[in-house]
């Protein structure tokens, strides 16, 4: 009980102390603005993150007002975060929270699990970081300080039972914080490369720093192994992507295929682009963003 006890005092400490400055983290930020940043920020770097998310804000800054945006504005206002089906479904679940919720983004993680796009981590981080609820939220980053700091080893596949163990965890009070400490200690200490343990505030009682140290398994290697993104067809999409969201008008079959000189992957992106709802095709087979 004391080592827990001494982990959640000093990761708390730590973020206190460390925390950066993010703008949904900041006063006022509003239960919908902290659930538009756990979306945004789901496999895209906060840093590309933040200045989108101060412009969404700023032009949407509650979900009825996205609710009556049209797809093909979300969509240019999306940019080029990555992975743009997302935008459509934070545009259903803005719909969604006006329609069955008065508008407001709802307190408690089984009522966020029914919004379109919500997903466990993301309903969790909503109850914990925008209404204080002392819920455990376990991203890839919590994960990996809890294998290190706790099992004493390297972060393996997802398993059953995570997130009630990281709940064990979980202080009496100011829970919200000590979750946010271990996100911001996973991002930016106990990283998966070169973490920098000299820097580490829970060092005296990590399991892997008492263990040695121990390097990863060839299979743990071998899925910790970053996919390439250079010529895959999400670069290809992400291409296509960008000459519908700058044309003022529905776009001829040839600009299209300026942006890649594959026509087989070319075209296997532009269907795909197509059957996701993410382009559509007028009578005249021009191509444009969803309407």
């Amino acid at each position: 009980m004391a080592l827990i006890v001494s982990i959640q005092t000093k990761v708390s400490d730590f973020y206190r102390e460390n925390a950066r400055d993010l703008p949904w983290r900041r006063p006022g930020t509003t239960a919908w603005g902290v659930l538009l940043s756990e979306v945004m920020s789901h496999q895209t770097p906060v840093a590309r993150v933040a200045p989108v998310w101060e412009e969404w804000i700023d032009r949407w800054p509650t979900p009825a007002a996205f609710a009556a945006a049209g797809p093909d504005e979300v969509l240019r206002a999306w940019g080029s975060l990555g992975y743009p089906r997302r935008a459509l479904r934070l545009l259903e679940c803005a719909r969604t929270l006006v329609d069955a919720h008065g508008g407001e983004v709802p307190r408690d993680v089984d009522t966020l699990l029914t919004l379109p796009g919500i997903g466990a981590y993301t309903a969790r981080a909503v109850a914990c970081f925008a209404y204080g609820a002392n819920v455990a939220v376990v991203d890839t980053n919590v994960r990996r300080v809890y294998a290190r700091a706790v099992a004493g080893t390297f972060l393996g596949a997802p398993r059953a039972g995570e997130i009630d163990d990281v709940a064990a965890l979980l202080p009496a009070t100011d829970g919200p914080v000590f979750s946010a400490g271990l996100m911001e200690l996973g991002a930016r200490v106990c990283t998966a490369a070169n973490p920098a343990c000299d820097q580490c505030p829970i060092i005296a009682e990590c399991a892997w720093v008492a263990a040695g140290r121990p390097a990863p398994s060839a299979g743990e290697l071998a899925r910790r192994k970053v996919q390439k993104f250079a010529g895959t067809d999400r670069q290809v999409r992400g291409k296509i992507m960008k000459v519908l969201r700058e044309a003022d008008a529905p776009v001829p079959q040839s600009a299209i295929d300026l942006v890649w000189a594959d026509a087989a992957q070319r075209s296997r992106a532009l269907y795909s682009l197509l059957d996701d709802g993410l382009a559509a095709q007028d009578a005249n087979g021009y191509f444009h963003l969803p309407r």
